[in-house]
C-alpha cells in the first residue's frame, strides 16, 4: 500500500467505526488525531488497530497542519478525512486501482463529497458534488489557516477522482445546531479579520475550491439579512433542493437560511457593539 491516512476525531463514537472500516481497505498506515474525546471513540479506534495521537484542538486548519507537520507517516501519499466521513465502495475500488500507478505529474486529487442528513443523501441544491482536496503527495499539501471553511491546497498539478466520500451526519439536530452556532462565531471572526496568507482565492476558471470562493465573494456583496433568503431560494427552489424530501427541507432551512442569517445577525451585533450602541 502507498497511502497513509489521517483522521481527525472528537467524541466520534457514532461514526468512527464506519470510517476506519472503509479506510483500512485502502491503507495500512492510519493515524487518528484525537482532541481528547470523552466517549468511546478511542476504544473503538484501538479495536481497529489505528495509531492514536492526541493534540489540543484550536481549529480545523491548525489541527490538520499540525498533523501534516508532526506525524511520521509511512507513505508518499496522504489521505485526510473527518471522523464522520467514509469511503464509498466505488471510491475504495478507484483508490486501490490508482495506487498501482499514480501519475508522476499529478500532486493531488479532488474527491467529491456526498452529505447524508437525517439518514438521507442530499443530492440537490448544489450540494453534490462538493469537491474537496483530500489526497495529495506528502510535503505538497497544506490546509488554509482560515478560522472557518478551511480547504486543503496543493503545490503542483491536480486532478479529480470520480467516486465519493460520504459525509454521514449522525449527530442530533441539537448537536448540529450547537456546532453550527459556534461556527457562525468563527465565520464572523473570519469576515471581520480575514486570513490573507496561504488561502485559496476566487477564480472563475480555477479549481473547484477557487470557483466556490468566487461565488462566496459574490454572495458577500449582497445586503445583510437579504442574502440568506436569496441563497435559500436559489438552493431550495432553483437548484431543486425540494427534491430531497423532508430531510432536504430541514437541511436547506438550517444550512442556507438559519446559519447564514445568524452570521448576518452576529455581524450586525458586532457593529452595534463597535459603535457603542449596545
Amino acid at each position: 500500500m502507498c497511502i497513509s491516512t489521517i483522521i481527525l476525531t472528537f467524541n466520534s463514537e457514532k461514526t468512527i467505526a464506519a470510517t476506519l472500516k472503509s479506510v483500512l481497505q485502502v491503507s495500512d498506515d492510519v493515524y487518528v488525531v484525537d482532541s481528547y474525546s470523552s466517549d468511546q471513540t478511542l476504544e473503538i479506534v484501538k479495536r481497529f488497530g489505528a495509531s492514536i495521537v492526541q493534540h489540543p484542538f484550536e481549529n480545523y486548519g491548525a489541527q490538520r497542519n499540525w498533523a501534516i507537520d508532526s506525524l511520521n507517516i509511512k507513505y508518499a501519499w496522504e489521505l485526510h478525512l473527518d471522523a464522520d466521513e467514509r469511503l464509498s465502495e466505488d471510491l475504495i475500488r478507484e483508490l486501490n486501482k490508482l495506487k498501482s500507478s499514480f501519475p508522476e505529474n499529478i500532486c493531488g486529487y479532488y474527491i467529491p463529497r456526498l452529505v447524508y442528513f437525517l439518514g438521507r443523501p442530499i443530492y440537490h441544491g448544489g450540494m453534490y458534488p462538493i469537491w474537496h482536496m483530500r489526497l495529495f503527495r506528502r510535503g505538497l499539501g497544506r490546509c488554509e489557516e482560515r478560522q472557518y471553511d478551511q480547504h486543503f491546497y496543493v503545490t503542483g498539478k491536480t486532478s479529480r477522482l470520480k467516486h465519493t466520500v460520504i459525509d454521514d451526519h449522525k449527530m442530533t439536530l441539537y448537536e448540529w445546531t450547537t456546532r453550527h452556532n459556534r461556527w457562525t462565531d468563527a465565520e464572523v471572526d473570519e469576515i471581520l479579520n480575514p486570513c490573507i496568507d496561504r488561502v485559496v482565492g476566487g477564480k472563475i476558471n480555477g479549481n473547484p475550491v477557487e470557483k466556490k470562493r468566487l461565488l462566496r465573494m459574490f454572495y458577500n456583496r449582497f445586503p445583510l439579512f437579504l442574502r440568506p433568503f436569496i441563497l435559500f431560494l436559489y438552493r431550495y427552489i432553483f437548484r431543486f433542493g425540494f427534491l430531497d424530501g423532508k430531510q432536504g427541507l430541514v437541511f436547506f432551512v438550517l444550512q442556507t437560511l438559519w446559519f447564514r442569517f445568524l452570521v448576518d445577525a452576529k455581524l450586525f451585533e458586532r457593529k452595534l457593539l463597535k459603535d457603542n450602541k449596545l
